[in-house]
């Protein structure tokens, strides 16, 4: 599951299913080659395959329209309810830590408006997402859907609870911040996977664990980030 340009036009091998998006030579395709070019590369992103579904997502389609014009820079942007798409940096650099082979099942807390999932099912065998505020989560489904995705499940949930219907799961990414690390993403993590995840409140950071084959946890600090807290449902 790779993806690959064939005569200008774009097909993004995902599961069972294509994702075709034509034109890939217009002016969106031009400002993605610059954001790869200059965002990217320089700041250390060197997996090909991320860069190659960096290249290939129309990102402006997943922001509001009102600011599309600014899809491509090099910072967040609001998608409605107190919630951001998180810069292309850092959704790469996150994607890169997780060290996918292709043939892993992946869990992401905080679909949002899908871009990190899109990113990741032109990657790995399937993605499941899970988005607490449910109209994100209705309009992210739908959007994946008419895009193509096929090996992508949105589920309207509590993130903190992660799916444990479908556990467990090779990699885990979390794009809110929790305080700390919630057990039950712990408990789901498959022995030998990775999860890659912002913590904190006031000071944040971004680790990643290792979950060993006993079951024990190494954890590292990767940078300081700033993201929007992770929403805990109401009991």
């Amino acid at each position: 599951m790779r993806a690959v340009c064939v005569l200008g036009i774009l097909i993004g091998i995902v599961g069972s299913g294509y994702v075709l998006f034509q034109n890939s030579q217009g002016a969106w395709r031009e400002k993605a080659e610059r954001m790869v070019k200059t965002q990217l590369v320089p700041r250390g992103i060197t997996d090909s395959v991320v860069l190659q579904a960096m290249l290939n997502t129309p990102r402006h389609l997943f922001v509001p329209p009102k600011v599309r014009h600014l899809a491509y820079g090099d910072h967040p942007l609001p998608i409605g309810y107190g919630q951001t798409i998180s810069q292309p940096y850092i959704v790469a650099l996150m994607t890169q830590l997780l060290e996918l082979k292709g043939n892993e099942k992946v869990l992401e807390i905080g679909t949002g408006s899908g871009y990190q999932a899109a990113i990741l099912a032109q990657i790995v065998d399937s993605v499941y997402t899970i988005e607490i505020v449910k109209p994100l989560c209705e309009q992210a489904r739908k959007r994946l859907d008419s895009m193509g995705y096929k090996n992508v499940v949105v589920v309207c949930g509590d993130g903190y609870k992660g799916l444990p219907q479908y556990a467990p799961f090779d990699r885990i990414i979390v794009t809110a911040a929790p305080p700390e690390v919630p057990k039950a993403l712990l408990e789901q993590l498959k022995p030998g996977g990775i999860m890659v995840l912002p913590v904190g409140t006031t000071f944040q950071k971004l680790i990643r664990i290792h979950k060993k084959d006993d079951s024990t946890y190494v954890s590292e600090d990767i940078i300081p980030v700033r993201f929007v807290p992770m929403i805990k449902q109401e009991e």
